[in-house]
Formats: structure tokens, sequence, C-alpha cells
């Protein structure tokens, strides 16, 4: 809402803080929290002349914000990897306002997610996945997590969406690159003659005219300051 103060926990290279910083106008603030530097660096280009939006590099687990600072809680693929999941969102309930509200996005099991599971599977690579972000694959978890740290009045929902960056060559590119995938990859470079032979096989059986698309499957979570 206009005028809102708004915490972006996890916010990367600040995509979603741009995002979040139309929304609340000049009146408003978001505040992007992150622990990589290098993303953040890019944060603050990106933002250059917006206001409104600034960002500070520490662990949410630690949020050095005051008190109730904030109307919201704002979180986009940001929050699965918590050593200390209660004490982490403990720390970022307090600096939510009596009647703040805490929104993000998860993934769920990595099984339904397609967009990660088909890659993984066509490459042979999936006993080498790390499960980290799929942590919070479970609602029940999530729920327990929350009411633990403070929250009440909690929501979550699934949501599927169907991801394209375009034909096979292109969905190869990214999904050799990034998520699961990309992290072997980069982890195990030796590993990807053969991974990205298999994977651009498996994509061209899913080529639809030139596209490629397949299934993201993820939890909405909201909840309310107790």
């Amino acid at each position: 809402m206009p005028g809102e103060v708004i915490v972006d926990v996890g916010c990367g290279a600040g995509q979603s803080t741009l995002q979040l910083a139309e929304r609340v106008g000049p009146a408003g603030r978001v505040i992007g929290v992150d622990v990589a530097p290098q993303l953040l660096d890019l944060a603050r280009r990106r933002a250059a002349g917006l206001g409104q939006a600034s960002f500070v590099e520490c662990d949410a687990s630690r949020l050095d914000l005051p008190e109730e600072c904030a109307n919201g809680l704002f979180s986009r693929f940001g929050v699965m990897a918590f050593a200390d999941p209660v004490g982490a969102f403990a720390s970022l309930r307090r600096v939510l306002k009596p009647t703040g509200r805490l929104a993000f996005v998860c993934w769920r099991p990595l099984e339904e997610n397609e967009l990660d599971h088909l890659p993984l599977r066509a490459a042979g690579l999936a006993h080498l996945v790390d499960r980290t972000p799929f942590s919070f694959e479970a609602p029940h978890e999530v729920r327990v997590t929350l009411e633990a740290a403070g929250f009440a009045q909690i929501s979550i929902e699934p949501h599927d969406q169907v991801v394209s960056s375009g034909g096979a060559d292109e969905m190869a590119s990214v999904l050799l690159a990034v998520g699961p995938l990309g992290r072997i990859l980069r982890e195990n470079p030796e590993l990807r003659p053969e991974a990205e032979r298999r994977v651009r096989a498996a994509l061209a059986t899913r080529d639809d005219c030139g596209c490629v698309a397949l299934k993201a499957a993820v939890w909405i979570v909201a909840a309310r300051a107790r």
C-alpha cells in the first residue's frame, strides 16, 4: 500500500525491492536485506535515484532494524536457508508493527517442480541435489515454524506456474546455468558435457512449436504478527 514500510528479505539483486518500491510510492520505504554484498551492489545500482528503496547487508536472523518499524515483510524464495528458522522468523517478527503482515513464496517438493526435476532426472544427477531450497516443502512444518515464531492467521496456498524461456535451446541454456542443476554443474564442471547432451535431448521432446514449458510448484504463505 502507498506510504507503507516493507522489508524485502533475501532481496538478491533487487528486482522484488524495485517492484515493491513502485507499490509503496515516494511516501513509503522498502528495505532490501541480503547477505550477498555483490548482489546488493547490483541492487543499489538498479535502484539509483529511487529514494524509497534502500539496502542492508545482514543475516535476517539478526536483523538490525528498529522494533515495530515495518508494516510488512516480503520474501521471494529468500527464507528457506535459515539455520534456525524459528529464531529467524522471530527476529523478523520483531520489526513488524502490531498489525504487521508477512508474505513469502517458497518451493513445494522438488518432485512436484518439473522445472527442476526434469533436467535433474534427464542428467542423471538428482542424487546430488542440495535440498535446502526445498526445506519448506511440507506445509505443516511451515505452519509450526511460524506459530513458534509468534505469527498467527497463517495461510499456505499451493500455486502452479508454467515457465518458459523459449525453445529447447533457450531452456537448456537457462537450466544448465541456474537452479539445482546449475549449482551441481558449477561445482562439478566435469559433469557438464554429458549432462548437457542429455538435458538438451529431453527438452527437445517437449518442444512445441519452438516453446518448452515446464511447471513450477510453490507455496504462497501469508501471516500476521501475533
